[in-house]
């Protein structure tokens, strides 16, 4: 079963959305109480890509993945949010939790870092949850190294502490 990838339109918005919030839900539940995860609901989250969609897509870019006409996973990339013009930000890679281990986040992950290049940016950065292990280790297979920089910000009712990566393209 293939994977293809393709550039998103507005009609895969509201699906994006709903498996953007499945995907926080399995990736998140073993660390965050179940009370930070109940919202938004997942029609609530198409809507908040709708939104963001509406506002950033001159500058970002949105790819899905799909296996046999099925939404599989999405990357969302972008101008870096620290300013420095030579650097693009992975926004997010999100699969659908049946989608996890099977290829689908690396294929997202080489075409998005593919895409940087293209658009001339010379290195890559992403935030990541810091207790997020399953992701740390999927980035580091990816070369992509923590810079030491932290931030929080917040989950439903958590605060998430998150690591910056980077890695040259």
């Amino acid at each position: 079963m293939t994977v293809t990838l393709r550039p998103a339109t507005a009609g895969d918005l509201m699906a994006v959305g709903q498996l953007h919030q499945r995907s926080r839900v399995a990736a998140y539940s073993s660390f965050l109480p179940p009370e930070a995860l109940a919202n938004p609901t997942p029609e609530a989250m198409g809507g908040y890509w709708v939104t963001r969609w509406a506002y950033e897509l001159v500058d970002h870019r949105m790819t899905v993945a799909e296996r046999e006409g099925t939404l599989a996973g999405f990357s969302y990339l972008g101008p870096d949010d620290e300013g420095d013009a030579g650097t693009g930000l992975l926004c997010a890679i999100h699969l659908e939790p049946a989608e996890r281990g099977q290829g689908v986040g690396r294929a997202l992950m080489v075409d998005a870092l593919a895409s940087m290049r293209a658009r001339g940016w010379r290195r890559a950065a992403l935030w990541v949850l810091r207790d997020n292990a399953r992701a740390r280790r999927f980035y580091e297979r990816g070369g992509w190294r923590p810079t030491g920089v932290e931030r929080v910000e917040v989950i439903g009712t958590a605060q998430t502490p998150q690591l910056r990566y980077a890695r040259p393209l």
